[in-house]
């Protein structure tokens, strides 16, 4: 019988492409070591063998030896299903997988075949079992894991766009929905995992990235659907900046994490022309420009807030829902803040984005805590 408080952390992107990374963990880890679960999404694999297979923005292969940041900092479960899982072929998820694995951290998300991708992480503690599911909703399909083929986990977003003005070539209306059986397959492995856990959590790859506020249509479905499949807590991540929180029959979806450890120096550094061009394209697309303050951090100004979500586990059952109000410093550090002036700073800011997604979440401060306010 599940009797002992638990508490659960989880943050948004890591990319741990740096020499040195305990260094960008450094001032986060004494809080993440004190929870008994904690929880990241993996944006970028680890792999020195990798086969260059971009479908999209390069995206260096991470050092293997850089798995011991994650080791430092006392993750438990590390989700991987994305939009850069397959940049490095067959080789990086083996290595991302088996070497996550022999640094005892539960990988779900992605696997050798579709069945390894679909399946869920379990990891045990105080009597408490923590399930996890994790699903790629942004592409591309080369990501994708089919019966022969490794890659990771997804659910198949389809988008339509609809010119609703006789005015040929001006900014359509974009609709965005699940593809049914993918949907269906995704609530078939929540519905198996329910009666071998206590906490369900179900990670999603999803979103537009760089974009304050706006979420796309079927965010809100396909977390929705998991809830109504029987998730206890739904995660967000991809977007590179965070988004608002709704409150759902009970349950709390963060639609967005942002980044934790993100630190890149491909930009800083020299880079190549594929790089360039995307970085043009950006700006032309998202319209911002990286604060030239912090060179390893070129990201949304926006995205500098970010916050750790925090569970509270009581006889099995999730009792109350916060986060952790934090900041990037230029060194690529998050810093989680107190109830201070800068910690209001980000309780202000996600207090705004929410209400401006037209999501339902209200919140209010506990210590040094921000509450999410269930109803």
């Amino acid at each position: 019988m599940a009797v002992k408080t638990l508490t659960m952390l989880a943050v948004g992107d890591l990319i741990l492409g740096s020499p040195e990374p305990e260094f960008f963990f450094a001032l986060a880890e004494p809080v993440l070591r004190s929870a008994d679960v904690v929880v990241g999404q993996l944006e970028v694999p680890f792999t020195t063998r990798g086969i260059n297979m971009y479908t999209e923005l390069p995206a260096p292969a991470c050092d293997p030896a850089n798995m011991s940041a994650l080791t430092f900092a006392g993750f438990n479960v590390i989700t991987v299903a994305g939009n850069h899982i397959w940049d490095w072929g067959i080789p990086a998820i083996e290595d991302t997988v088996t070497g996550l694995g022999g640094r005892g951290i539960a990988v779900v998300g992605a696997g050798m075949n579709i069945d390894e991708a679909r399946g869920p992480a379990i990891v045990e503690r105080g009597g408490t079992r923590f399930g996890f599911l994790n699903y790629n909703c942004v592409g591309p399909k080369e990501t994708w894991a089919t019966p022969d083929k490794p890659g990771c986990a997804y659910v198949h977003i389809l988008a339509s766009y609809e010119l609703d003005h006789p005015n040929p070539g001006s900014p359509p209306t974009v609709y965005t929905f699940a593809e049914p059986a993918s949907l269906e397959a995704m609530v078939d492995d929540i519905q198996k995992l329910r009666p071998l856990c206590d906490v369900l959590t179900v990670a999603f790859h999803k979103g537009i990235t760089h974009v304050p506020v706006k979420l796309a249509q079927y965010e809100r479905q396909v977390s929705h659907a998991a809830v109504d499949a029987g998730a206890d807590l739904v995660l967000g991540h991809h977007a590179k900046i965070i988004k608002g929180i709704e409150q759902y029959k009970g349950k709390v979806i963060f639609h967005g994490l942002g980044n934790f450890v993100a630190v890149t120096r491909t930009i800083d550094e020299a880079p190549s022309l594929a790089l360039q061009e995307w970085l043009k394209r950006r700006k032309e697309l998202f319209g911002f420009e990286p604060d030239p303050e912090y060179p390893t951090y070129p990201f949304h100004p926006e995205a500098k807030q970010t916050i750790i979500a925090k569970c509270t586990i009581d006889g099995g059952l999730i009792s109350r829902v916060s986060y952790l109000p934090c900041l990037m410093n230029k060194q690529g550090q998050p810093e989680i803040l107190r109830h201070g002036e800068r910690g209001r700073q980000v309780f202000d800011y996600v207090d705004k984005i929410t209400g401006a997604a037209g999501l339902n979440a209200r919140y209010g401060w506990e210590g040094d805590e921000v509450v999410i306010k269930v109803e």
